[in-house]
């Protein structure tokens, strides 16, 4: 898995990242266009290939920062013995049971890059004669391009056994392709996430809870597997008037007419008085 930076529309549209999936033993491939690479754009990408596939038992990556983090281990992390940060899409990726493979050279990933290089040849040029300009064109055409490509280089697998994982239809990839954050709740049963304070109307059960940020944009509060109900706080109570107190005003001082600063300052400015001899 990998994305690839291209100018797909040839200026005719915005620019877009083709995330493409090769299949190492049939060199079955899909894709689909997003407009960056980063951590939703793979979660959304997998999730659809898991749901047309299965979950495969191991992915190979790259050490772009959506796949593997570069930051350092918090202390709780160290506590729970965890030997290094993971990403998000690492993150989900471990709870789904799927190994990850980091490679370690832009040559170690080879056979995704020479697959960029088919589809930037065949690919461009079917969409450049079908005339498509946005995104939404582009991944529909995909729709119809990937099954002529797949059967023209599929391959025969030396086992014919599929190893994906075929999930039940009862089971929720998004509670696990998402972005996922601890947060504390507060004496007043809400918290704040991102610049934002939430009301939780229903007892959390625990200090902490997880918040959800899935690929379609809603946002879920769960604690011991629950999602709780919760509303955003937009207006913030304001303060009565009694309660603010006055600015404090300095009083000026002045000094008294025979103050040692008066004189001081008179014999500062006063000119200089000179005695001449007769």
């Amino acid at each position: 898995m990998d994305g690839s930076h291209h100018e797909w529309l040839e200026g005719r549209g915005p620019k877009l990242v083709l995330m493409g999936y090769i299949d190492d033993a049939t060199n079955n491939v899909y894709g689909r266009f997003y407009d960056y690479e980063g951590t939703m754009p793979a979660m959304d990408s997998f999730k659809r290939y898991v749901r047309k596939y299965g979950l495969p038992i191991s992915i190979y990556l790259d050490k772009h920062t959506t796949y593997k983090s570069t930051r350092k281990l918090t202390l709780e992390e160290e506590l729970e013995g965890m030997e290094e940060p993971l990403s998000q899409f690492e993150r989900a990726l471990e709870e789904l049971g799927v190994e990850v493979i980091h490679a370690g050279s832009p040559q170690a990933k080879g056979r995704v890059e020479r697959l960029f290089g088919v589809l930037q040849d065949r690919l461009i040029k079917e969409m450049r004669l079908r005339g498509i300009k946005t995104k939404d064109e582009a991944n529909d055409f995909l729709r119809e391009y990937l099954p002529r490509h797949n059967r023209r280089f599929r391959v025969d697998a030396a086992n014919s056994t599929d190893a994906h994982v075929k999930l039940p239809r009862h089971f929720d990839l998004n509670r696990y392709l998402c972005v996922k954050t601890v947060r504390t709740v507060r004496n007043d049963n809400t918290i704040a996430h991102n610049g934002k304070l939430y009301q939780i109307e229903e007892d959390a059960g625990a200090k902490k809870v997880t918040i959800e940020q899935r690929v379609n944009g809603s946002l879920h509060i769960v604690s011991n597997s629950k999602s709780l109900k919760y509303k955003e706080i937009t207006d913030r109570p304001k303060k009565e008037a009694s309660d603010k107190r006055p600015p404090t005003q300095r009083k000026s001082y002045a000094p008294l007419k025979d103050h040692p600063w008066r004189q001081y300052q008179k014999r500062k400015y006063l000119p200089e008085r000179r005695a001449y001899a007769d």
